[in-house]
């Protein structure tokens, strides 16, 4: 029997839900809004499932993406998958946006680089090549300037997400005709990839519970850094 999933992905502005059944999507929302993920997520949940005619007990589990991306979107994301999983007493596949974002360009023949715009002129970003059908991983996920990432993005690539676009002149301005991009929709990350990812895993056994769940932010919170500032040498802790 096909595993149900319900997966989401609240790591940019573009938030979305996705139903599967197995390797099949029954459904997905996405909606780049006014207003934050929390005015939403939830009242899409619930039409996704009303509208396939499925009740929440009926799922096997849950994909969701836990970063990086926006600290906010996260975090209501993952409480919700979160508070979901915990009620209903059932797994969760944590999943990349990064990697979620490499799946829009499927078998590419050069490696894909994943970008998020993390502000404070950075990107969350991640080398992608595709390897028994699906993107994996070159190296660690990292967030740094869009110069220094470019130092090592290789002779030709791929460039997608809403980083690639917002640096898109460094990086022809480097690249020029070896810098490849994709068409404005092809750069959101979507629930119905992450979904995969998460099938993968489900499979594979590797999935946590509500209670371990954790956002992957790959840098400090405004909050984290204003408490290193007051409390030098003290750990953060929780």
């Amino acid at each position: 029997m096909a595993e149900l999933l319900l997966t989401v992905d609240t790591s940019t502005p573009a938030g979305s839900v996705a139903l599967t059944s197995g390797e099949s999507l029954i459904g997905e929302f996405l909606l780049r809004g006014p207003g934050t993920h929390s005015d939403y997520l939830l009242s899409h949940l619930h039409r996704l499932l009303a509208d396939v005619g499925a009740v929440p007990s009926q799922l096997d589990g849950f994909g969701v993406v836990i970063g990086p991306g926006s600290f906010t979107g996260l975090r209501v994301g993952i409480a919700t998958v979160k508070g979901l999983a915990l009620a209903l007493d059932r797994p969760v596949a944590p999943v990349s946006s990064l990697q979620t974002l490499a799946l829009n360009v499927p078998f590419a023949s050069h490696p894909v680089c994943a970008l998020l715009d993390a502000r404070k002129k950075e990107v969350y970003a991640g080398i992608y090549r595709w390897e028994g059908g699906l993107p994996m991983a070159l190296g660690e996920e990292r967030v740094l300037s869009p110069e220094k990432f470019l130092e090592s993005a290789g002779e030709e690539a791929i460039f997608i997400g809403d980083g690639a676009l917002a640096y898109r002149t460094l990086i022809v301005r480097q690249f020029g005709s070896r810098g490849h991009f994709l068409p404005g929709p092809l750069n959101l990350p979507r629930a119905s990839a992450a979904a995969i990812l998460a099938l993968n895993r489900f499979r594979a056994g590797e999935t946590e519970s509500a209670q371990t769940l954790l956002p992957r932010y790959l840098r400090l919170s405004e909050a984290e850094i204003h408490w290193s500032r007051k409390n030098p040498g003290t750990p953060i802790r929780g």
